[in-house]
């Protein structure tokens, strides 16, 4: 910041202060002529009651008003005061003659009568204010909603608003009345927002109240912190002082922060510089105890645990009190940032981190911190997956596997606790349910972790069990009721549940058998779906159809049924088993899309109709070529390709039936059917002519032909019939 004074500031201020002085004057005159008119109106009321006239205007003649402005304040020039008095001092002309009196000149407040009040809500001009014009004793009318022209400050210059005198201004700050509009601040202020082109103009960041402060707080904070990670690293490695003196050090130092910060926050402005020395204090008094444990070996892990579960747990209560998710994020993120760098085992640091996750877990019971939720989380996910790598890496370190496991398994845990509680108290915490989600990461990477099939797999299958019951708690009424897991939560985790499922599929199968067991979780999720009416889960059961189907066609891809030397390779009982389920998805998928209420709109239903049509014909081709190749003769491949074309033949005439059925309704199913139908039996034919009959023969070759000549007549017969009645009717 340039400490300089700034010229351009000073004429700022200067051009306010100059505006500030026109509006007070103005507002002197008008006090001045009010206070006239009140003693005017005092005297004329005492002589009327003296005298028992009566009041001007209530039937008795009117006394002579010959209290002059002049006897009242002789410096102030008011309008028709007697004497000649000048009427102002800034170039006004001087207004000659006494108050009038007589009917001809009622009082000056008497409304409808007088220069006061010849028109309602007029104002008699104070000649020589600037910005009035000059004429003695002209009423000017007020224009409904006029303002008057904003200075160099945004207030108005030298331009009094008309209206009855005292009366208020319109767009003058701090006087309400009709039209009022509020002018925007003087600019070079901070805390107010400039109006520009009637929009709100933002200040730049580093102009806004508070800003600079906390960026400067928490660099404080690192550079602290990365002092007191050098005091107990470097200053080892250099061999400077001893491990007593160094670890003292840090702590005393630590504890005076804490102190100091206190303080400082009990004052007033010093809730950020208060905030930055205590979480310095605490996050370095945490990487004392991560060093006194890992580096120097002065304590067993399970006492530094406990010591820094209890540091932790203090500067969580702190923020808590002083209800400040700063210092919580600042202890809980210092600490979990710079322990790496005071650690010499890795292990021990993932203990450490799991440490702070679960000191700041009561947090969600009572403060709604999302912030927290990630820094708490995030750490101790990233350490521990490398930690789970690394071990898995490593063929000779048995005892760590297990240890990467159980902090797998505990991170999980604390997350899924901390998603439930926050979830309990407030069903809008999203960030909660998306940290659950990455402290679920460790253990879906915990497989890894084992060789052979059984242990990862049966790992797997019991994440994915655990995960999918959290998912499925809101479908069963009464425990949904009493747990009260939000649907966020419930989708996060069914996520999770289904990678660790996919995990458990790919584990137990082989590459012929993987695509039956896709198939089989595809069906559950999309029965579930409908049986719920939950997208999500037709979506999750999508999606695993989808992949099934990916691995399906890695099987039996077009150039495999097309050769028999392929076919008889790569297909067999596996590959029919499933060609069977996918026909048993493609059904249950059309069901669930009818609860879902997807098939509502006829089109919809249609190209739907399409693609299922075309999936389920390829794979019951693949189907008969793999019975037939699985039959082990040598013409089971031809007569698994000869079965394929009569059902293409027998597909293509049930659809030109359908479509003839509902052809007087035109109804878009109708044609759809139709142009399939059609489209089908020119694909039958072409199969029928350039592959079957090249490669069928004897029999196979003349029933294929027969059932297919038989097919095309029966549906054209009833095509011929279908138009010969239509025409008839028209």
């Amino acid at each position: 910041m340039n400490p300089a004074i700034d010229p351009r500031l000073i004429a700022r201020l200067s051009t306010e202060f100059t505006a500030l002085g026109e509006h007070l004057n103005v507002l002197g005159r008008d006090l001045d002529t009010l206070h006239t008119q009140v003693l005017a109106e005092t005297m004329r009321t005492a002589a009327q009651t003296a005298t028992g006239t009566g009041v001007a205007g209530a039937g008795g003649p009117e006394v002579p008003s010959t209290v002059s402005a002049t006897e009242q304040r002789p410096e102030q020039g008011v309008p028709g005061a007697p004497g000649g008095v000048a009427a102002a001092e800034q170039g006004g002309q001087p207004v000659q003659g006494n108050l009038p009196a007589g009917p001809e000149a009622p009082a000056w407040n008497a409304p409808g009568s007088g220069p006061a009040g010849a028109v309602p809500g007029w104002a008699q001009s104070p000649v020589g204010v600037p910005g009035w014009p000059a004429q003695q004793g002209v009423p000017i009318p007020p224009a409904p909603g006029w303002i008057p022209p904003a200075g160099p400050t945004g207030m108005p210059v030298g331009q009094p608003v008309p209206g009855p005198v005292g009366a208020a201004r319109p767009g003058w700050p701090g006087w309400p009345g009709p039209g009022a509009q509020p002018l925007s601040p003087m600019p070079g202020l901070p805390q107010q927002r400039r109006v520009v082109a009637g929009r709100p103009v933002r200040e730049p960041w580093w102009q806004r109240e508070g800003v600079i402060s906390r960026v400067l707080a928490v660099a404080g904070v690192a550079v602290t912190l990365i002092g007191v990670v050098m005091l107990l690293v470097l200053a080892a490695q250099a061999g400077f002082f001893g491990p007593v003196p160094r670890v003292v050090a840090g702590g005393l130092f630590s504890a005076t922060l804490v102190g100091v910060g206190a303080r400082v926050f009990a004052k007033p402005g010093g809730r950020v510089g208060g905030i930055a020395l205590a979480a310095t204090g605490i996050a370095g008094g945490y990487l004392d105890v991560v060093a006194m444990t890992t580096m120097y070996r002065w304590l067993d892990p399970a006492v530094g645990y406990v010591v820094a579960f209890g540091i932790a747990a203090g500067g969580v209560a702190l923020a808590m009190r002083w209800n400040s998710q700063g210092l919580a994020v600042l202890v809980t993120g210092g600490a979990a940032v710079l322990a790496p760098f005071v650690s010499t085992e890795l292990m021990l640091l993932v203990g450490f981190l799991i440490v702070l996750q679960i000191a700041a877990l009561p947090v969600q019971l009572v403060r709604d911190w999302p912030w927290l939720h990630v820094i708490r989380t995030i750490p101790a996910v990233l350490v521990t997956l490398l930690a789970v790598v690394g071990t898995a890496l490593d063929s000779g370190a048995g005892p760590d596997r297990y240890q990467a496991l159980a902090a797998a398994i505990v991170i999980a845990v604390t997350g899924l606790a901390g998603a439930v509680l926050a979830g309990r108290l407030r069903a809008g915490d999203v960030t909660a349910s998306l940290s659950f989600g990455a402290a679920t990461a460790p253990m879906l990477a915990a497989p890894v972790l084992f060789s052979g099939r059984t242990g990862p797999t049966v790992l797997a299958g019991a994440v994915a069990a655990v995960l999918l019951l959290v998912a499925a708690v809101p479908w069963v009424p009464k425990l949904g009721a009493a747990v009260r897991i939000p649907g966020h939560l419930a989708v996060v985790s069914a996520v999770a549940g289904a990678v660790a499922l996919l995990e458990a599929c790919v584990g137990v199968t082989e590459v012929q058998t993987l695509p039956t067991a896709l198939f089989v979780v595809a069906m559950g999720f999309l029965a579930a779906a409908g049986q719920q009416r939950s997208r999500f889960a037709a979506a999750l059961g999508a999606a695993y159809g989808g992949l099934g189907a990916l691995a399906f066609l890695f099987r039996a891809d077009p150039a495999t049924l097309a050769g028999q030397s392929e076919a008889e390779a790569h297909l067999g009982i596996s590959t029919a088993l499933s060609a069977v389920f996918l026909l048993a998805v493609l059904a249950v998928a059309t069901w669930t899309a009818r609860r879902l209420g997807l098939l509502d709109r006829e089109s919809d239903a249609a190209v739907l109709s399409v693609f299922a049509g075309i999936g389920g014909l390829y794979t019951v081709t693949a189907l008969t070529v793999s019975l037939g190749v699985a039959t082990g003769s040598r013409d089971g491949f031809l007569a698994g390709h000869g079965i394929a074309t009569v059902i293409w033949m027998a597909a293509a005439t049930a659809a030109l039936l359908f479509g003839l059925r509902r052809l007087s309704r035109k109804s878009a199913q109708a044609k759809v059917a139709l142009v399939a139908g059609l489209l089908l039996t020119g694909a039958a034919l072409a199969k029928l002519f350039l592959f079957d009959l090249a490669t069928l023969a004897g029999l196979l070759r003349a029933a294929a032909f027969l059932v297919v000549g038989v097919l095309l007549l029966m549906v054209g017969t009833r095509y011929a019939r279908t138009f010969a009645d239509l025409n008839a009717r028209t």
